[in-house]
């Protein structure tokens, strides 16, 4: 049948696969066509701040990296069920077939392969703790003795240190702008003296220069005519 032809090829497939190195870290490689996406149980997705849609390449050669065994392990299972279920199997007759061919070449027995995938689990699970450990130490919220800084602290130390100059120098943007605004209003105020005064000025002397002319110009009326001062009785 069809099936068992495309189950004995993704068998052979796998076998040719696994005769790479030990411990040789597997590169991302794209889902065959046809193979669900991993989906986590319910109640067990990461939780995450930032909505990521594919993770790095980086970060998938790093995962792969753990997950690289000696071929007799439950990773090495792993890709055998994935490979089946890219033929067009699932369910227990995926898993059970996938366990009977593996068992065949390997000798593996259930006990031994799940306690396989214990040792994984609690090698992702160290890890992310590590890398976990790691970021808070980045953004701060532990602190490691004798540890450099990071590079996200001590850009986060620069942000404080020009937000307390900023507020510094706002508040002596603040203190010139009153003392702006008081000069401006003494300007204003001897600006006005200084206006009245001219004003005053201007109205006495052109008061005594209106008189000064006026009696010029009697004396010139009255003297050049050659009249003369009545004599005293």
């Amino acid at each position: 049948m069809e099936i068992f032809g495309n189950i004995a090829k993704a068998a052979k497939d796998f076998f040719v696969e696994g005769d790479d190195a030990p411990g040789t870290p597997v590169t991302g490689q794209p889902q065959p066509a046809g193979q669900p996406p991993f989906v986590f149980p319910q109640g067990q997705q990461p939780a995450f701040n930032v909505a990521v849609t594919q993770p790095e390449q980086r970060h998938l050669d790093h995962i792969a990296s753990l997950l690289a065994g000696d071929g007799k392990d439950f990773a090495a299972y792993m890709k055998m069920v994935k490979s089946m279920a890219a033929a067009g199997m699932s369910g227990p007759l995926l898993y059970q077939t996938a366990f009977n061919a593996f068992a065949a070449i390997n000798g593996t027995t259930v006990p031994g392969l799940l306690a396989s995938a214990s040792k994984f689990e609690t090698v992702l699970e160290s890890d992310r703790n590590k890398v976990v450990e790691r970021h808070r130490e980045k953004v701060g919220e532990i602190k490691v003795s004798n540890a450099a800084p990071s590079t996200l602290m001590q850009l986060s130390g620069q942000e404080q240190k020009l937000a307390l100059e900023i507020a510094d120098l706002t508040k002596q943007l603040q203190a010139k702008q009153q003392q702006l605004i008081q000069t401006q209003q003494q300007l204003a105020e001897e600006q006005q003296k200084a206006q009245l005064a001219l004003a005053s000025y201007e109205a006495a002397s052109t008061s005594a220069l209106a008189e000064l002319q006026a009696h010029r110009k009697a004396a010139e009326t009255f003297l050049s005519s050659g009249g003369t001062a009545a004599p005293a009785k």
